[in-house]
């Protein structure tokens, strides 16, 4: 797929969303609206909300049912829908008597707070509409009312989230920023410029408009004079982290990002200082999980990571998890007690087999892998410690199998080996040290002769041919075995 056709993707994409949008308007005089509370400008959350489109799937209660709306909505919010978002944390909230299997405090929050932060909750329709407490009244008809609604469904959103803050541990509240992280991070560049905004003084607690912000300050009081909510702390103002999430978004090949990273360094001299260590931090940077989210939540319905492959590269690197002897993948299920013992080729696993482990993720249970769910597999594994999946994993963001080449997620993931003892992980980590790779690893000639010293001493003998060797291991073709039903130790390649 070609740079113009990603953009016509792209702009088909908002095309659809502004649609919907403005067709939401055009319904909300017909629905009645919203009704203003009182003199303060905002709205009753217990009144009626924008109208949404009716679900594709009944309301009943049933589980099956329960888990596929559920599924439907994570993947429309994961895709950055405002009113998804909402449903979505409305649901972990458990505050409705038929989703209380659902109840997830951490989860709810995580959806609230992306709810608030996306531009599609505040951005305003027509150019006419005038910002906080005035929001729809320089604008006439159902566009101006459905910026009514949009209000208040943001301060709904936001004294529920202070609600659920309120009662969290900091770490609690660590796990829902690491999930909104790797949510907007799974987004491309527009995530990226989402979270430079959420660390922004310059911005509201939600990355929004200061005048925009749901957060109503006392009158005659500023609301920077008042204790700030526990939603505005949830992220710490800072400049650095401004400067890396728009230097990602800006290497993701994002105008937009290009243009705020340098707004940001021409705003003060200070700004400017920060380039070097935030860009250093930036190319080690990787997202909170590996994957949404890294453990089995305990309410029986999978939090399912509705994420996709961003762009050309991501699919086609997807493409080529063929490369990757099955084996690992066997090997992956078995550590995850999928499969009773390794196995070598994908036909000794039943429809059986591929089905539980497509249930642990939360998708649909069809029997056959897909390519995605093989990169899963192994991802699976190395996040709960497989030292053979983290070696895996490690050569394939190297290599760029099943995933976009990323050497500071190879880094990482070498590093997770290492610590286990991996042989192969503390020589490749050795040669990121003496070469110093794509400003991941600084040269360190020390650091680098005490990890070769270290490789040999746990059986492995660094040479550059066995490196190159461990690095194709996931490249190379299969070949014919000499019985399909041999196993492999869990301690390595073969």
């Amino acid at each position: 797929m070609t740079a113009v056709q990603e953009a016509s993707l792209a702009a088909r994409r908002w095309g659809r969303r502004a649609l919907t949008i403005l067709s939401m308007a055009a319904l909300v005089p017909v629905m009645g609206g919203c009704e203003p509370r009182g003199p303060g400008g905002h709205f009753a959350v217990a009144g009626p909300a924008c109208p949404r489109p009716q679900p594709t799937i009944g309301v009943a209660p049933q589980f099956n049912a329960q888990e596929q709306e559920v599924r439907s909505l994570r993947r429309q919010a994961f895709h950055g829908d405002f009113f998804a978002q909402l449903d979505l944390a409305k649901r972990y909230s458990g505050r409705d008597a038929r989703e209380k299997n659902l109840d997830d405090p951490v989860e709810a929050a995580a959806w609230y707070e992306l709810a608030l932060s996306n531009p599609d909750g505040y951005a305003p329709i027509v150019a006419e509409i005038e910002p906080r407490h005035g929001i729809g009244r320089g604008a006439i008809g159902g566009a101006g009312r459905y910026n009514d609604c949009r209000e208040a469904e943001r301060v709904g959103a936001f004294e529920s989230l202070e609600r659920l803050l309120n009662r969290m541990s900091s770490d609690e509240r660590q796990d829902v920023r690491d999930r909104v992280i790797y949510v907007l991070s799974t987004q491309g560049a527009p995530g990226f410029r989402t979270l430079a905004r959420l660390h922004d003084a310059a911005f509201g607690p939600f990355g929004d408009p200061v005048e925009m912000t749901p957060v109503d300050p006392h009158p005659g009081r500023d609301l920077k004079d008042l204790e700030p909510p526990a939603s505005a702390t949830l992220f710490t103002r800072n400049d650095v982290d401004v400067y890396l999430y728009n230097y990602l978004a800006a290497q993701a090949g994002d105008v937009a990002g290009f243009v705020m990273l340098k707004d940001f360094e021409r705003s003060g001299p200070d700004r400017a200082a920060l380039s070097n260590d935030a860009i250093a931090k930036a190319r080690r940077w990787v997202p909170p999980y590996e994957f949404y989210p890294p453990k089995a939540p305990e309410t029986g319905v999978p939090h399912s990571d509705e994420s996709d492959p961003q762009g050309e590269v991501g699919n086609i690197a997807l493409t080529r998890i063929s490369e990757l002897p099955f084996q690992h993948i066997g090997a992956a299920l078995a550590y995850l007690h999928v499969i009773p013992h390794p196995v070598a080729y994908d036909h000794e696993l039943s429809t059986n087999d591929v089905s539980a482990f497509q249930a642990m993720l939360g998708r649909p249970t069809s029997g056959v892998f897909s390519p995605l769910e093989k990169v899963r597999a192994i991802q699976y594994a190395a996040v709960n410690g497989s030292p053979r999946s983290q070696l895996t994993l490690a050569v394939m963001y190297a290599e760029g199998v099943g995933v976009p080449r990323d050497y500071a997620r190879a880094f990482h993931w070498f590093s997770e080996a290492d610590k286990q003892g991996s042989a192969e992980a503390k020589y490749a980590m050795s040669t990121y040290f003496s070469l110093g790779v794509q400003g991941v690893a600084d040269q360190d000639k020390a650091a680098a002769v005490v990890y070769q010293i270290d490789s040999a001493l746990s059986g492995f003998k660094p040479s550059a041919q066995r490196l190159r060797e461990v690095l194709a291991q996931v490249a190379r073709p299969v070949r014919p075995g000499p019985d399909p039903r041999t196993t492999y130790p869990e301690g390595g390649y073969r």
